[in-house]
């Protein structure tokens, strides 16, 4: 067993750090107040690499494995750890990803070229108003009429709404293919959203993750030409899946990035800050806790390593079944935005009345991380059932 990274991937680890410091660093307190992320810092980041990373050098990516996928995922929550950045991050590296594998070439050569240019955006449409996990429920309509892909429908609390219809792009979009067939009639297209007749959207005010759109996309008798369908008809549940693992392991690494670069400064300010004369550092209280919070993340940093390295180790060696690597994904976004959090609540406690104030930055990794725990990409009772599931068995599954 060897828990090192390669050379190779601490080479590139300096690397986005030093990117990050540098080019995306200085912005962060403006992508949180102003509610955007500038286009010139998505271009720096395309031109680094770093959108659509896991994309095929042949469309402009980095063809990159989801162990650098995931450093690189740390590395920009560490810097925003509102987490808005790591978001239009992940749903590109995941979902690309997925595209670049399942998509027609048609639709890859038209798509993915701008996305990895930093040009438009991607990312996925699954939830709606009914829920977001229970993906068989999904009731937006894809028909096939007279040689084109007809939809209907709405999805909602979709990351990305705005950015989408400002630069262009669109979604990897779950629909109803065959109602009677459930999970089993689920097919996945690209859905194009900017100047698209029959599309209309909406935008929520969100509690955190300013700095990138969530809302809703009403889908009225939309038109695609039959090359947006992504992989085979009646497909799209096993692909959806297979997409999601890939988004939760960078999910949960974005995390892992906040809580680290909290507990940092945390430590520096116990270390530093004097009560009574005595370094808070060296009271039993916050000292154990500190302890406790250490071990946690290096806890949670190997489930995350170990998911990622296990789905390069699928795709590059054929190795895992798909229950193994539910199991072993699940299980890294069960524990690593819970981990976040209390870390995160913890430093802001140390922090004292400091830690309250927007200044301090600690609050909106907080709001950030919390996302994650409620819903994106799938909530935390739903990672619990796929584990549950995987090691029990699917006849104890409660759906």
């Amino acid at each position: 067993m060897d828990f090192s990274f390669t050379e190779e991937q601490e080479l590139f680890r300096r690397s986005v750090r030093e990117f990050c410091e540098k080019k995306l660093a200085p912005w962060a307190n403006e992508i949180n107040e102003k509610g955007e992320i500038p286009h010139a810092i998505l271009k720096e980041m395309a031109s680094f690499g770093l959108l659509g990373i896991t994309i095929s050098e042949r469309y402009g990516g980095s063809g990159a494995g989801f162990i650098n996928a995931t450093i690189a995922a740390e590395e920009i929550a560490r810097v925003d750890v509102s987490m808005a950045t790591a978001v239009y991050y992940l749903v590109e590296a995941g979902w690309g990803f997925l595209m670049d594998r399942y998509a027609s070439e048609k639709a890859k050569e038209e798509i993915l070229p701008d996305i990895t240019k930093g040009k438009t955006f991607l990312g996925i449409a699954s939830t709606e108003a009914t829920g977001g996990s229970d993906i068989a429920s999904i009731s937006t309509r894809l028909e096939k009429r007279n040689g084109k892909l007809i939809l209907n429908g709405a999805k909602t609390f979709i990351s990305g709404v705005r950015e989408a219809t400002r630069y262009g792009g669109g979604y990897v979009t779950i629909v109803n293919t065959n109602p009677d067939l459930k999970n089993k009639g689920l097919s996945l297209c690209y859905l194009p959203v900017k100047d698209v007749k029959g599309i209309t959207t909406s935008i929520f005010e969100q509690m955190g993750r300013e700095g990138i759109s969530t809302g809703t996309i009403n889908i009225n008798n939309v038109e695609i030409p039959e090359h947006f369908l992504i992989g085979e008809w009646n497909r799209g549940f096993y692909y959806a899946m297979e997409g999601f693992n890939c988004a939760r392991t960078l999910v949960a690494a974005a995390c892992i990035g906040a809580a680290e670069k909290a507990l940092e400064s945390g430590i520096e300010y116990i270390k530093e800050r004097h009560v009574f004369g005595t370094p808070l550092a060296k009271f039993e209280g916050i000292q154990f806790q500190m302890a406790e919070e250490y071990t946690k993340l290096e806890a949670a940093k190997l489930l995350v390593h170990k998911a990622a390295w296990m789905l390069d180790q699928m795709y590059a060696e054929n190795r895992f079944s798909i229950g193994e690597i539910n199991k072993a994904v699940a299980t890294a976004k069960l524990v690593a935005p819970t981990t976040a959090f209390d870390i995160i609540k913890d430093v802001l406690t140390w922090y004292g009345a400091y830690g309250y104030t927007r200044e301090a930055g600690l609050e909106r990794g907080l709001r950030g991380v919390y996302s994650y725990i409620i819903g994106a990409e799938g909530a935390q009772n739903i990672m619990k059932i796929i584990i549950g599931r995987e090691i029990l068995g699917k006849e104890f599954a409660p759906y």
